[in-house]
């Protein structure tokens, strides 16, 4: 069967049928003929319009190909976004991100442990107590605070384990 006798059985036009094989949409059998069933179950599949008289005979809520098409063209409009956002500065690199917490919480670290040195003798003064003990009083709930904090913050699985002495 030639391309314009299977036009004919399938009520379509020659155009319709040289379009769809030029563009991969349908495929004569192995030995070259056409079987009518075939390319119209393979125009069903491919199909992308509801207008198309083989959307009738797609066999789906939505079309296949035009499912895909759509499904593609959101990952196209994410790339986008993401791209878009990139460029904007909205999205940081997970290293970068990263250091710069870590920049913050070891600037608040040291903050905190240089913060019973600075205050002990003031408190001390108002409280009537030895300043040096004051002092390591703090320091050591300081330690503890901080100490409480890592584990919160790096618990197992995440930092890996905890170094064990052998």
């Amino acid at each position: 069967m030639s391309k314009n006798s299977l036009a004919d059985a399938l009520g379509v036009s020659r155009t319709l049928i040289y379009n769809a094989h030029r563009a991969g949409r349908i495929s004569p059998e192995p030995d070259g003929t056409w079987n009518v069933d075939n390319v119209r179950r393979q125009m069903a599949e491919t199909v992308t319009s509801d207008q198309s008289p083989f959307a009738k005979m797609a066999k789906t809520e939505q079309l296949p190909l035009a499912k895909l098409k759509i499904e593609q063209l959101a990952l196209k409009v994410e790339a986008q976004r993401l791209a878009n956002d990139e460029s904007k500065g909205r999205l940081l690199d997970v290293t970068a991100a990263n250091a710069a917490i870590d920049e913050i919480a070891s600037t608040m670290r040291d903050a905190l442990l240089n913060w019973p040195a600075r205050v002990s003798g003031i408190i001390a003064a108002e409280l009537q107590v030895e300043p040096h003990l004051l002092q390591t009083i703090l320091q050591q709930h300081i330690n503890d605070l901080l100490t409480k904090a890592a584990d919160r913050f790096d618990p197992i699985g995440i930092g890996g384990p905890p170094n064990q002495d052998p």
